[in-house]
């Protein structure tokens, strides 16, 4: 991985919580909240400056603005959530450029596995464990920041292992 592994475990502990609450308020609340996608971004502005080497960090802010900027148009053409773009956009920088193959694929696998495990526990007695989530009831929609945290929270797990020395 590109990823170092330094810089993974200077991330991960901060990254991890957020992960985990934006996959849970968006099957509870189909929404990614702003002050969650805001705190990832600054975690990744503060934490940054001391993992990784000021032109890669500089790089990766780019990467963010990219990011965003897809995501925006994406939004509006109504091909994903506002969330999910700027969750997206947030989670951008942490990636290592060299890395996006491997993103994408466990981004595939993660999508594949959260939408089956989702929807199992829609149509099972698993359900009323949290009967009241909205992403219950949405139909075809489904709550994108469980892949998206897990798999930003897959990603930094696997690059504190195989991450670059």
């Amino acid at each position: 991985m590109a990823l170092t592994a330094s810089a993974a475990w200077w991330f991960l502990p901060f990254v991890l919580p957020i992960c985990f609450y934006v996959a849970f308020t968006d099957l509870r609340e189909m929404r990614i909240t702003n002050q969650a996608v805001l705190v990832l971004a600054a975690v990744f502005i503060i934490v940054g400056l001391f993992a990784l080497p000021l032109p890669v960090y500089g790089m990766r802010l780019v990467q963010m603005v990219a990011v965003l900027f897809v995501g925006i148009l994406l939004n509006a053409s109504g091909a994903v959530g506002a969330g999910d773009a700027k969750f997206a956009a947030a989670a951008a920088p942490f990636i290592a450029l060299g890395d996006l193959r491997i993103l994408l694929a466990l981004f595939a696998a993660n999508l594949l596995a959260a939408f089956t495990t989702h929807r199992i526990v829609k149509y099972t007695p698993l359900r009323r464990v949290a009967p009241n989530w909205q992403s219950w009831n949405m139909g075809w929609k489904f709550p994108m920041g469980l892949s998206l945290g897990g798999t930003l929270g897959l990603y930094l797990i696997l690059a504190t292992q195989y991450g670059a020395n």
